[in-house]
């Protein structure tokens, strides 16, 4: 009796709650859209972020 490898492998469905690639990517985008728009924010208000918020003053 030999033992011989499967000739089909699995196919395995990837999850999509944690840490895998697509969320790592969305959140990177997520991340720089956010940095952009308060660069932008400030630039065009003159004013920190907090400060445009209304949070200090």
């Amino acid at each position: 009796m030999t033992h011989s490898e499967p000739t089909v492998s699995p196919k395995l469905e990837r999850p999509k709650t944690g840490f895998n690639d697509y969320a790592e990517r969305l959140n990177g985008r997520a991340a720089m859209i956010g940095f952009v728009a308060v660069v932008l924010i400030e630039f065009l208000t003159g004013k920190g972020v907090l400060s445009w918020l209304g949070l200090i003053h």
